[in-house]
């Protein structure tokens, strides 16, 4: 039989360039992020000394256009980056994942080239935060049934509706807000995008949520009362921001499951060390295979994880359709996340359970990747509506 050549698509290898990225990174998630994982969890809050090593680093920047002052790294690049923020604290991940994968990835793909000039210089060197604003109490999986509306009023339009669970809200300077613009329309065709400086008279910022992780990320309500946006600031056009923000979440729901696949590897890193030096019946639980086991299948979930990220992350940046492949990701790195923790907790028993470790804080922290960006219900409709086209 004779050999066939392997297609270049099948090369796994990282180029030379990402993986300087990747051990720069791994490098500062330990000296810079790892040590004060406990003083945010603490204190509810990022030092602000750690947002400006985050800015001196390039990190608000990294998936964007050089031509910005962004890292021009794309998908994967971005993916491979993500996958080394994952193992520090998931409050560092949620605020660049805020700002990059969603808030401002909706202005980066829908964006004007007068809006992009406008903004995203100073998005990418982290100077000003987004958030994306598209869920509300009424409407969180059903999202095509938002009720947040936007009026013509001359050359602006007043929003007035309530956002609610909005990461970053507290702390972002502009929101990708998508709201109502013709009600008989609905999604298709009447929900529009606005990027919307939340400084603006009649935006208010309602309370910090009170949540069972993320500690150090912060969600809140934002409520527009007659608050009034340029008619410029649409992102896209009138009527496409429900396909933008469809866009922006299959974006954001690479980078999550980039950030699963971090996370996870790092609770399989501290497991295997713990079972090496933990003995129980005169031997460390490694040479026991029930524990042998659980490390078996975290290892095995993590590599399926990590490839199907990398091959989402190549199909966008070829400019292929990937929305199939971004909720298949989503769906199955963030249940591989959480399993992961769960066998992580496991195997170091009590001490798991005590805050030292950082295993218990993993495994709160994790159990909302489930739900947010789309919960694994809503992933599994995605895929099924794509199989049975």
């Amino acid at each position: 039989m004779a050999m066939t050549q392997v297609p270049q698509s099948l090369n796994f290898e990282l180029s030379d360039d990402l993986k300087l990225l990747k051990s720069s990174l791994r490098e500062f998630v330990e000296k810079e992020l790892w040590p004060i994982a406990e003083q945010v969890e603490e204190t509810d809050e990022i030092p602000r000394g750690a947002i400006d090593k985050m800015r001196e680093m390039g990190l608000f920047g990294l998936p964007f256009s050089e031509e910005y002052g962004g890292a021009g790294i794309g998908e994967l690049g971005y993916c491979v980056a993500l996958e080394e923020l994952g193992r520090a604290s998931a409050a560092f991940t949620n605020l660049l994942g805020a700002h990059c994968s969603i808030g401002a990835m909706a202005m980066h793909i829908d964006g004007s080239k007068e809006l992009k000039d406008r903004f995203m210089p100073a998005l990418c060197a982290g100077d000003k935060l987004a958030c994306f604003a598209l869920s509300e109490p009424g409407a969180g999986s059903d999202a095509a049934n938002i009720s947040t509306s936007a009026r013509r009023d001359g050359d602006a339009y007043s929003l007035n509706g309530v956002k609610h669970f909005i990461t970053s809200g507290d702390v972002a300077d502009y929101a990708s807000v998508f709201a109502v613009t013709d009600p008989k329309l609905g999604a298709r065709g009447g929900i529009t995008a606005f990027w919307v400086d939340l400084n603006t008279p009649g935006v208010t910022r309602g309370p910090k949520d009170r949540k069972m992780g993320l500690f150090g990320s912060h969600t809140c309500e934002l409520i527009f009362q007659d608050a009034k946006v340029p008619a410029e600031n649409i992102i896209g056009k009138v009527g496409f921001g429900f396909l933008t923000a469809m866009k922006t979440l299959d974006m954001g729901r690479l980078s999550l499951g980039a950030g699963c696949v971090g996370s996870a590897a790092f609770m399989l890193e501290k497991s295997i060390a713990y079972a090496k030096e933990r003995v129980q019946f005169g031997k460390p639980i490694a040479a026991k295979q029930a524990v042998q086991f659980m490390l078996a299948d975290m290892a095995t979930e993590i590599y399926a994880g990590r490839n199907m990220v990398y091959h989402g992350a190549w199909k966008a940046d070829s400019g292929e359709r990937f929305s199939m492949e971004a909720a298949m990701v989503k769906r199955y790195c963030s249940d591989m996340a959480i399993h992961v923790v769960d066998r992580a907790l496991q195997i170091h028993g009590g001490s798991g359970f005590m805050k030292e470790t950082g295993i218990e804080r993993a495994y709160r922290d994790a159990r909302i990747l489930a739900i947010y960006e789309g919960t694994n219900e809503i992933q599994r409709m995605i895929i099924a509506e794509e199989l049975l086209k």
